[in-house]
């Protein structure tokens, strides 16, 4: 069961990539990613129900851990297509004013939800058999959403689906708040962010793009579990800077004919002759050795 839900989590992953290279948009990126995760949903969801839990520890996994992988990035995508489409009229402090009124309702989600917020957060597994155990509980009377088959739901799987969408959409907004200037310390999962003046981006734009690709690309950031859209929030906001038209600039970077990584290409020269002017080296049957240290 475990191998066959990866392969079709690792299939969703890879179409939500191409998606977020082909999009023009943001808008078009959320929405032919809810999509995506969708069709994901309904295949997992087939497979299941003519599948036979081995045991009660392979269904609290499958409940626990494997379906809300796939439910919390549906439920995340929807949460910034709302929010990009329903952004207001107006300048700063509008756009300020409808991100808090965002922040407040999340955190009274997890207001109302404390008590298995925090068994979430804790990594607690004693109540596993209960939360993540399909039957016993009355559907109509525990969950607030559901999805109306009792033989693909327990009392607990969807409400952590949300939990863990929510945290993300929740760290989604404060680096959209961050982004405007609206305060010098941001807190990111309990975390003071950037507490410096900002260094200023030297470097084109589309050199800022081939790098932050490149970032999401090798798996450098969170294992690659992070949309392009965030990198360049962050990179937007140490830098206080915007960047435009990233999927043009890429669509730019790929037709390169003659070399395509410029960008990385001159840091690798550039780190080279660092460390060549930094340490002298000696090479030595194909080995190059540090002969003498100096200060870096």
């Amino acid at each position: 069961m475990k191998s066959i839900a990866e392969r079709f989590h690792t299939a969703m992953e890879s179409q939500l990539a191409d998606v977020m290279l082909n999009s023009q948009t943001p808008t078009e990126q959320y929405r032919k990613s809810i999509l995506i995760c969708k069709k994901a949903m309904n295949k997992l969801k087939r497979y299941i129900s003519s599948y036979s839990f081995e045991n009660k520890a392979e269904e609290i996994q499958f409940f626990k851990e494997i379906k809300p992988l796939f439910y919390s990035k549906y439920i995340y995508y929807i949460n910034v297509y709302n929010f990009l489409m329903q952004l207001p009229a107006g300048g700063e402090d509008a756009f300020r004013s409808y991100i808090n009124f965002q922040l407040t309702d999340l955190q009274r989600f997890f207001d109302s939800n404390k008590a298995f917020y925090q068994y979430y957060r804790s990594g607690g597994s004693q109540m596993d058999e209960v939360y993540f155990t399909r039957g016993d509980f009355d559907v109509q009377m525990e969950l607030e959403d559901f999805e109306e088959d009792e033989q693909y739901s327990t009392s607990h799987d969807y409400k952590l689906s949300k939990i863990m969408a929510n945290e993300k959409f929740q760290d989604y907004l404060k680096l959209e708040l961050a982004r405007i200037g609206n305060e010098d310390l941001v807190q990111l999962n309990g975390h003071k962010v950037f507490p410096f003046h900002h260094p200023n981006w030297t470097a084109s734009q589309t050199d800022a793009i081939e790098l932050l690709y490149s970032l999401k690309a090798s798996g450098a950031v969170n294992h690659g579990n992070i949309e392009i859209s965030e990198l360049v929030g962050i990179f937007e906001f140490v830098f206080q800077t915007e960047l435009h038209e990233t999927y043009h600039k890429l669509l730019d970077i790929s037709r390169r004919k003659k070399e395509m990584f410029i960008f990385l290409n001159r840091m690798k020269n550039s780190f080279q002759n660092f460390i060549n002017d930094k340490l002298g080296v000696l090479v030595m049957g194909g080995a190059v050795t540090a002969i003498l240290y100096y200060s870096l």
